[in-house]
């Protein structure tokens, strides 16, 4: 995995909240879980975003998850299937360059927006459920996911299908 990828794509994707309910809890001795009702499951999403992104084989994907702070990057692409995890170029939080107290204290979007003005992307959306961070100008490249249904809400899909086809048309 690449960490940086000038002049491309990119989707920056949060787990939570956009791949599955919002409501994950961290065991250490069974890793992550869901507390949410049964027809909630992790991951629950994650095949319909890789069938949305795949008439776009250009759009690369840099994960702004917590999943990624607390795993690594190439640990928490393993959660995704395999035609989402071989577009993972790396993630928002670089261990050898940022304090992840100081990079966790920043609001989503204004991780995203401070990665996506390292990166250089030709252009770029965020699909993530919090609003924190997404003012001004950098609001036209994210996309609110619903917090319990994630990317699969029908107005949600509608907004990312729009705002996906415009990006990947310039």
């Amino acid at each position: 995995m690449s960490s940086s990828r000038r002049n491309a794509l990119i989707l920056f994707l949060d787990f939570d909240g956009v791949l599955h309910h919002e409501n994950v809890r961290i065991s250490n001795g069974s890793g992550p879980f869901l507390v949410a009702p049964e027809r909630y499951q992790l991951f629950q999403h994650a095949e319909l975003l890789a069938q949305l992104l795949a008439p776009y084989p250009q759009v690369q994907i840099v994960l702004s998850t917590s999943w990624a702070v607390h795993y690594g990057v190439a640990k928490a692409a393993k959660r995704l299937p395999p035609e989402l995890q071989a577009r993972v170029i790396g993630g928002t939080f670089h261990s050898r360059y940022m304090r992840k107290d100081d990079f966790q204290a920043l609001p989503r979007g204004k991780q995203v927006i401070a990665d996506a003005h390292r990166r250089q992307p030709r252009d770029w959306l965020a699909l993530d459920d919090a609003e924190d961070g997404w003012s001004g100008p950098y609001e036209r490249h994210w996309v609110q996911t619903h917090q319990y249904e994630g990317v699969s809400a029908p107005e949600v899909l509608a907004i990312f299908k729009q705002k996906l086809e415009a990006m990947c048309r310039q």
